[in-house]
């Protein structure tokens, strides 16, 4: 396994890759890798020829109060994982190199996708996700790039600039990982207290309980995210952001459930933000 810094041989080394006419996997990570990203790089290395993670911190997509400078970090305990995981390269640029004149015009996706639900509540975070991750598939030029569908929003977010911008790149989502208790595996949970840990697992229970109701013949969504609100307050460390009902091709909320929805949720336990959703 390769480590790169350098952007210019990170851009040579996968040109070379492309005229040997190799398919290049990769997944972006901000570090913190943990059982979500470890699956993205296992699909990545069954269906591709070379892969390449990214670890970079992007500053641009941290609003003003979030914790950019306490998110977690552990190079050492990264590049094992990756090596672990047949890695061909792994990427770790630094901000001035990614950003050599500071924070420089954003890309960005104008469209209601990057306005609601995390585009509401983290209103610049979207620009900032969009930038960096145009940078690194100019980059790296990949051939296919691996999502979790945990991000959901952002995943929809990337496709949408890909498209617009005619990006050659096949973007491909992977079904959330869990923990053995149902909470979405995230480098923020890194954050939680014992306490707070059993606290969290009350998204992933008022999914199951939202997803029970609609099997069961519910098809209200004034019914069901009520019910879901009263749950989720049970739980004394809990606060809500937000509960949503959409549509999983471009988040509109559905009121009434004839076909596929995706249930989305945000909220705080204590003073970490967590978010998760579920396809139903």
């Amino acid at each position: 396994m390769e480590v790169i810094e350098d952007i210019t041989l990170m851009k040579n080394c996968c040109r070379k890759k492309k005229l040997e006419k190799k398919k290049i996997g990769f997944v972006a990570t901000m570090g913190a890798l943990h059982e979500g990203h470890l699956s993205l790089i296992e699909r990545a290395r069954e269906s591709s020829d070379f892969v390449v993670v990214s670890i970079f911190v992007n500053p641009t997509q941290f609003g003003p109060e979030e914790d950019f400078k306490s998110y977690p970090r552990n190079l050492t305990m990264d590049l094992k994982l990756c090596q672990e995981q047949a890695v061909d390269v792994v990427f770790v640029p630094s901000e001035e190199k990614m950003y050599p004149e500071g924070f420089p015009p954003r890309v960005e996706v104008k469209d209601r996708l990057t306005e609601i639900l995390e585009g509401a509540s983290r209103p610049n975070h979207f620009g900032g996700v969009v930038t960096v991750v145009a940078k690194l598939f100019n980059i790296i030029l990949p051939d296919v790039s691996y999502f979790g569908e945990k991000d959901y929003q952002q995943a929809l977010v990337i496709k949408k600039m890909v498209k617009d911008l005619h990006m050659d790149v096949e973007i491909v989502l992977s079904p959330t990982v869990r923990e053995k208790d149902g909470l979405a595996c995230s480098s923020r949970n890194k954050y939680l207290t014992l306490e707070e840990r059993k606290a969290a697992k009350v998204l992933f229970k008022s999914l199951l309980a939202a997803k029970a109701a609609i099997e069961e013949g519910e098809k209200e969504s004034y019914r069901i995210i009520p019910s879901m609100e009263r749950l989720i307050k049970e739980e004394k460390l809990a606060k809500i952001d937000y509960i949503a009902i959409v549509d999983p091709e471009n988040l509109e909320k559905v009121e009434k459930i004839k076909d596929k929805v995706l249930i989305a949720l945000a909220v705080k336990i204590g003073k970490t933000r967590l978010i998760d959703n579920m396809l139903i």
